[in-house]
């Protein structure tokens, strides 16, 4: 299969070819039609001029020599039956009757003929015009040849003229195509070139043209195309990796399910399975066994929790219940609870008390994720400002590094290569809603090994 230059130049070399033998063939004929009518204008000229000053017939063999001998011309006198009478090449002795010549018949019935024909008198070819006169008062025939070989010779020279002529601008336009048909390569192997890639989804560059307007609007489509397929491999890689970044975060959140209720469970079965098989068992530790079995079913039921209100808040479903509410009320709620659990440990409230109009049972989840936070992860005490415009919960535990910063309040991410371990990720994720909510911010500042500070701002 050709190349778009390959047909085009085979093409044009075929049209100049033919374009040319065509014009050649059609300039010789034209022109030796019109060459030869020519010369037989001039030879009847010559036979007009030659039957006025002929007179009479006398010394007529001596007169057409000496005029051949000037016009370089065969002159015959025939008489009407069609004897030579003169001629100026040969003898007329040795010359046959003329009557039935085709010339001299035609000249008997129109005054005038003319024939090209090869004369085995003086073996050539002639070209010959009969003209009938009367001189006193006899019909004579008086008939011209030219030498075809002569009217040839002149003839090539000008068609060789008229050929070199026509292929001079053939081929200067053969070659402005030639140039043409470069370009037009050039353009078109840099789109195949740009196609292949666009096919591999990896153009590493725009396609440029101005060579035509057809190249540049090709040019300016493509590169739209390839704008379009490469924003489309951006989406496409874009959405595969919110895909693995959501299968990651799903099997992140069966490992924590996982781990989460793996302990609780086991504390269950084993309890119970203890007081099934223990009939003797004591009344007080029977007592202690099941108040581990529901505590435990309580820690597994608010690990439900934190997953159904997860869903409610991304969900838009859940609905706030405001009132004002004291501050230090709600974290007098709160301490208690926290100190049995974290025993001999601190929590120190500094600042004015605030009353804040709120949804007292969220706000309270809140401030106890993020005070259980504090107390998890901090040896020391954990200090509690208030402020009017502000609650900062602060402790001097482990800390976060500077890039776990941003990623902490995404749900399920889990910090762990430190030991700061955020549950299922669900707990500042559920925190940060809630303040949402209530169109609070939640501000982090942490320094690796020294502690962190959690703001509430409002």
């Amino acid at each position: 299969m050709l190349k778009i230059h390959q047909l085009f130049l085979r093409t044009f070399i075929l049209i100049f070819v033919g374009i040319l033998l065509t014009l050649t063939i059609v300039t010789y004929f034209w022109s030796k039609n019109i060459y030869m009518n020519q010369i037989e204008k001039n030879l009847v000229q010559n036979i007009d001029t030659f039957s006025i000053v002929l007179k009479d017939l006398k010394n007529i063999n001596s007169i057409i020599k000496d005029l051949k001998s000037q016009i370089n011309l065969r002159i015959t006198v025939i008489n009407e039956h069609g004897e030579v009478i003169a001629e100026s090449d040969e003898d007329i002795n040795l010359m046959e009757n003329h009557s039935k010549r085709e010339e001299i018949l035609q000249a008997k019935n129109y005054g005038i003929g003319k024939v090209t024909r090869f004369s085995n008198t003086i073996n050539k070819e002639l070209l010959y015009v009969v003209k009938k006169v009367n001189i006193k008062e006899n019909t004579y025939f008086i008939r011209m040849a030219d030498y075809t070989d002569k009217i040839t010779d002149n003839f090539v020279k000008l068609t060789a003229q008229i050929f070199a002529f026509i292929a001079f601008f053939l081929i200067v336009g053969f070659l402005a195509t030639y140039f043409i048909s470069l370009k037009i390569k050039k353009e078109t192997d840099s789109i195949l070139n740009f196609l292949t890639e666009l096919s591999e989804k990896k153009p590493t560059y725009t396609l440029k043209s101005n060579y035509t307007q057809e190249f540049y609007k090709i040019t300016t489509l493509l590169n739209k195309v390839s704008f379009k397929l490469s924003k489309k491999e951006k989406q496409k890689a874009k959405q595969t990796a919110k895909l693995k970044l959501a299968n990651r975060q799903k099997d992140e959140i069966i490992s924590a399910l996982s781990h989460e209720f793996k302990n609780p469970i086991a504390i269950i079965s084993g309890y119970s399975e203890t007081i099934i098989n223990d009939d003797e068992m004591p009344e007080v530790m029977k007592q202690k066994f099941l108040n581990k079995i529901h505590s435990n079913a309580n820690k597994m039921s608010h690990i439900i929790d934190k997953l159904r209100l997860t869903l409610k808040f991304e969900e838009g479903k859940q609905e706030l219940l405001l009132s004002p509410r004291s501050i230090k009320k709600i974290l007098n709620d709160i301490i208690p609870d926290l100190k049995e659990k974290y025993k001999n440990r601190e929590i120190l409230i500094q600042g004015p008390d605030i009353n804040l109009k709120v949804d007292e049972t969220l706000i309270n989840m809140a401030i106890s994720n993020l005070l259980e936070n504090a107390l998890k992860y901090s040896e020391d005490e954990v200090i509690i400002t208030l402020s009017s415009n502000s609650i900062s919960i602060a402790d001097k535990g482990i800390g976060l590094e500077q890039k776990e910063l941003e990623k902490i309040k995404n749900k399920f991410y889990r910090v762990s290569n430190n030991g700061w371990n955020n549950s299922l990720g669900l707990g500042l994720f559920i925190v940060q809603s809630i303040l949402s909510l209530h169109n609070f911010s939640l501000d982090i500042t942490s320094e690796f090994d020294k502690g962190s500070e959690f703001t509430i701002k409002y």
